[in-house]
């Protein structure tokens, strides 16, 4: 995935034919001139063949109706060869006929007038041998020459043409259109196979490319005249602005468009427990996080909604309240889907939310390897769907959407190359300095750790080609420090409210058992629809929302095999690294030796006790090897659909939809969710709750039991409990985090009671613990759902305030007013 490589790989066009130059000619009804471009073309080659090795000529038919294929087909000459088009549809759909068609080191294209002699040949090839991968024939340099000046208004509309074409799509080439070409073949080939266009203003397509690509392209003096036949009209203009438009502006073909829709067909199939009725479906190995997520939501469409501060909450948590910065609330998207919470409510909108959000992923991915490894479309669709639905992918699905929801990571990983090339620097800089920004707002963590997976990509890419490397590295650092400066304003008060605001932590201590072990890299996920053993993965992780490993065994077997067999590209030497790397990593800093109870330090230890890196949880480090085991699916499956024997061919397709049978995932468990008590749904609450006072759910809401926080955006939002689901401080002296919060004294023995089923002793002293805690908390009522255990929950509670609780609409209350004064 180098900017200096296409795709890092001679294409398939590596085999035992290959020639020093291919010539490609594309012809419509030339038969008046192609006879007499062939024999000149083959004379000079004849003269000078020995310095290629080997050519041949290529004439691309592009449905001609005279006897434009009689000249090649006559002429008997194996060096000679046809590849024809059934009916007529333009010059770019003729040049990427004859350039696919082509076996040359070498790739000449000229038309068939040939305006530019093939003698202007050795120039083009100069320039390549200097180190460039095009040389264009050009007519607007010094040193060039102009035979038959061509058609007054023809040079005035082509001059305007030029102009318009280097202020729009390609820059720093003054003469696009000159039909005189030189390539690297292999380049040519990558560039002519990803092309859209059937007009004239392919020349314009492919030229973009090999820029956007980072590959140098020389401009070279020629001589040039005007011939007689030319078949460019006036009403071709139209179209070529209309091409122009969709170069700068790339619209998805048919294929892309049909990869987007299966892209979201899996992911709706994935969530379709829960996605046609989100609302009355949860996920079953979602734990309590679908309860903390849909809060997220709805809390920051609350915030927005009524223009108050959209990092900062004292819904949960009384008196002290969240910081919303310092928690998952993905303001990314939470903010701008406001509308659709408030319409339609939190679950529809996280429904969405995760659904949408894997499906882009997987479409950001597909774009990213059909841009930079291979236009095959389907390598492109295989290696997207592993990376955006690997194992631990769905698992993440049940509860994680920051780490589902990574459409921005490819656009950043490819913004990142783009500055590599050192062309428009300033520019790519700024958009990738935008992009961090915002991805930073949809989740810091995966924006850490594909940060981490691009510097091991880029040290082993350095690794294996340093001349790239060396010039690489200053566009890339004065790229990435423009961005940083367009990055930092944006985050900087947002971060500093995270690390400082109020009950903002340092760092969060996950406690032992957070690395994978190695028979986890080799397992199976829970999900899976074939091999799916969920023992065998909860055993092997930490819950079933973070089986963050679980490729299996032949996926690994594959990687390597295809490690071994495409070794000589140096993407392929990078990725596999990459992926090798991120899997030790995830071991953690002390490393499980498999078949023996001992442990060795892993390369984790490095980065554990470095900040941001403290709060990382070690296994999910493994998600990186996701993308990276897909782009290599993807070259695999290129190299293979390019293979010469069918038996090879099918074979290797064979084994690679072997290893990836086991990893095709089941739909997402999800079960009815309990409905919330009509005492939030139809209000009753609000008599009880006076303005800056809480409502206390009985136990207190914590992070293995939030359902109050969806009887809470039941409730519109309208009262503040304490405790909670969320990352907060320990304390107001200890700034490490914790997930809830720190127990009092009648929370703590609240959740004893649920465990246990036993109502204790209450006496003196407990009841005033109690009464500090409710005036702490600003307490107006307590509240108790009909649960397990709930008898024992309600005498002790009785005995606590010192009354019984009262039946209203559902949930048993103790009005803490009563007694006092009188009840609104």
């Amino acid at each position: 995935m180098s900017p200096a490589d296409p795709g890092g790989t001679r294409t398939a066009r590596t085999r035992e034919a290959v020639v020093g130059l291919s010539v490609v000619i594309p012809a419509y009804n030339e038969e008046r001139r192609l006879g007499r471009t062939l024999d000149a073309v083959i004379r000079h080659l004849e003269e000078t063949g020995s310095r290629w090795g080997g050519w041949e000529i290529v004439v691309a038919d592009d449905g001609s109706t005279d006897a434009t294929r009689e000249i090649v087909t006559l002429r008997h000459d194996p060096r000679l060869r046809l590849v024809t088009s059934p009916a007529h549809r333009g010059k770019g759909h003729a040049l990427r006929l004859g350039v696919a068609a082509s076996r040359g080191r070498r790739v000449l294209v000229t038309d068939a007038d040939l305006a530019a002699p093939v003698g202007e040949l050795e120039r083009l090839e100069e320039a390549l041998a200097e180190g460039h991968t095009a040389a264009v024939g050009s007519r607007a340099l010094k040193g060039s020459t102009l035979g038959d000046p061509r058609h007054r208004i023809r040079e005035l509309v082509g001059t305007a043409g030029n102009l318009l074409i280097r202020g729009t799509a390609v820059r720093g080439i003054r003469d696009t259109q000159c039909g005189f070409k030189l390539f690297d073949g292999d380049r040519a080939r990558a560039a002519f196979a990803a092309s859209r266009l059937d007009g004239w203003a392919i020349d314009v397509e492919v030229l973009r490319h090999f820029q956007r690509a980072g590959w140098p392209v020389a401009e070279v003096p020629v001589h040039w005249s005007h011939q007689r036949g030319s078949k460019v009209r006036p009403l071709d203009y139209p179209r070529f602005l209309r091409d122009l438009v969709r170069i700068r502006v790339p619209l998805p073909g048919p294929a892309d468009a049909l990869a987007a829709a299966l892209f979201l067909a899996m992911a709706v199939a994935l969530h379709s427990g829960r996605f046609f009725d989100p609302a009355r479906r949860y996920l079953t190995d979602s734990l309590q996080d679908q309860n903390q997520w849909e809060w997220f939501f709805a809390v920051t469409a609350d915030n927005v909604a009524h223009l108050r501060n959209p990092l900062f909450s004292h819904l949960q948590g009384v008196p002290e309240g969240v910081n919303l910065m310092a928690n998952t609330a993905m303001l990314g998207l939470s903010v701008p889907f406001t509308p659709v919470t408030l319409l339609l409510g939190p679950a529809v909108a996280l429904s969405l939310v995760t659904t949408l959000g894997m499906a882009a992923t997987a479409a950001a991915w597909y774009w990213l390897i059909v841009r930079r490894l291979t236009p095959r479309r389907g390598a492109a669709f295989a290696g997207a769907a592993l990376a955006a639905f690997a194992p631990p992918m769905v698992s993440h699905a049940n509860a994680h959407p920051n780490f589902v929801v990574l459409f921005m990571i490819p656009l950043i990983a490819d913004r990142a190359l783009r500055l590599c090339t050192g062309t428009r620097t300033t520019r790519d800089a700024v958009v990738l300095g935008l992009m961090a920004a915002y991805q930073l707002f949809l989740g810091e963590e995966a924006l850490l750790l594909a940060a981490l997976g691009m510097l091991l990509f880029a040290a082993a890419h350095a690794a294996a080609r340093p001349r790239v490397a060396r010039e690489a590295v200053r566009p890339l650092l004065r790229g990435l420090a423009v961005a940083a400066a367009v990055c930092l304003p944006l985050v900087v008060y947002p971060l500093a409210w995270q690390f400082s605001g109020p009950q903002s932590y340092t760092h969060i201590d996950h406690g032992p058992g957070t690395a994978n072990t190695v028979p986890a890299l080799l397992a199976f996920a829970e999900r899976s629809l074939l091999a799916g053993d969920a023992d065998r993965a909860n055993a092997l992780s930490l819950n079933p929302t973070e089986q963050n490993a679980f490729y299996g065994w032949p996926l690994l077997l594959l990687a390597l095999a295809i490690t071994v067999r495409l070794w000589r590209r140096p993407a392929v030497r990078a990725l596999a690294f990459t992926a090798a790397a991120a899997a030790l990593l995830s071991l953690g800093p002390r490393v499980h030796v498999p078949f023996a109870d001992t442990t060795v330090p892993g390369p984790w230890a490095l980065f554990a006790g470095l900040p941001l890196f403290e709060s990382v949880i070690e296994s999910r480090v493994a998600m990186i090897c996701a993308p990276a085991l897909g782009m290599l699916l993807a070259l695999a499956i290129d190299r293979l659909a390019a293979a010469r024997s069918p038996i090879a061919r099918y074979a290797g397709l064979l084994a690679v939809g072997l290893a990836l049978l086991p990893l095709v995932p089941a739909p997402l468990r999800s079960e009815p969710r309990a409905e919330a008590p009509a005492f939030f749904t139809d209000g009753a609450w609000k008599a009880y709750v006076r303005p800056g006072e809480s409502l206390v759910p009985v136990p207190l809401p914590e992070p293995a039991a939030a359902e109050a926080l969806h009887w809470q955006t039941s409730a519109g939002l309208g009262f503040p409990m304490p405790g909670g689901y969320f990352n907060g401080p320990y304390g107001d002296g200890d700034r490490s985090g914790v997930y809830g919060v720190p127990l009092r004294f009648t929370a703590s023995l609240l959740r004893d009671v649920r465990a246990t089923g036993v109502a204790p002793v209450i006496d003196g002293r407990a009841r005033a613990e109690t009464r500090t805690d409710l005036a702490h908390w600003r307490a107006g009522a307590l509240v108790l759902v009909p649960q397990p255990r709930d008898g024992a929950l309600r005498t002790t509670v009785d005995e606590l305030v010192g009354r019984p609780a009262r039946w209203v609409d559902g949930v048993w209350v103790w009005d803490l007013h009563e007694g006092t004064h009188e009840r609104r």
